[in-house]
């Protein structure tokens, strides 16, 4: 016997697939703006804070910072100390560690130099036999006391505040020391050459 198969249903198969397709492009289409929006958000958060970062203000970045006991430092001696920056990111890594030197002068007062060469901010090494800091890179020297002891650099070396609370010693860190402030006072202070201390014309 001869049994014949019912024509297949052409229009139906085409609409079941136009249909199918038509949700896997929208699927498609959604999980596209997804990651769009995301790479978008992820981009934008960086640019959102850089342009805000100036409305938190200068007193927003800094923060004391504890180097550990007073009784670390021997007094007449240089050290040099590592701190955690109280402003950094998860993707900083070893970036976030800032070194400093602490000088104890007497048992009561400090001196906390920034790493940083005054000339344009080489790391400098401090060299106990000499008792002097050098700067590798253009040669700059300055003596224990951070002043300017020759090469390029205009002044001697940049220090933070200090306290110390608890027998700890604290820093103010969170930005570098720089010589912006003074730069602006000098300015103020200091006549133009070849005014004859005239500000007028």
């Amino acid at each position: 016997m001869d049994e014949k198969l019912p024509a297949p249903d052409t229009e139906g198969t085409q609409q079941l697939l136009q249909q199918e397709s038509v949700t896997r492009r929208n699927f498609m289409l959604k999980v596209g703006l997804l990651l769009n929006g995301a790479a978008a958000l992820i981009l934008a958060a960086p640019i959102v804070r850089y342009l805000l970062g100036p409305v938190r203000g200068k007193d927003g970045y800094l923060a004391w910072v504890d180097l550990g006991s007073v009784e670390n430092f021997q007094e007449g001696e240089t050290t040099l100390v590592t701190y955690r920056n109280p402003f950094t990111e998860p993707w900083d890594g070893e970036t976030e560690k800032t070194p400093a030197y602490v000088r104890r002068n007497d048992a009561q007062h400090f001196t906390v130099f920034a790493v940083n060469c005054a000339h344009l901010n080489c790391p400098v090494r401090w060299f106990a036999e000499s008792q002097l800091f050098m700067c590798p890179c253009h040669g700059g020297v300055y003596y224990a006391n951070g002043d300017r002891a020759s090469g390029p650099p205009p002044r001697g070396l940049f220090t933070y505040d200090y306290k110390v609370e608890s027998g700890k010693l604290f820093i103010k860190a969170g930005q570098m020391p720089t010589l912006s402030n003074q730069a602006r006072l000098i300015r103020e202070l200091a006549p133009c050459p070849g005014t004859n201390g005239s500000t007028n014309g």
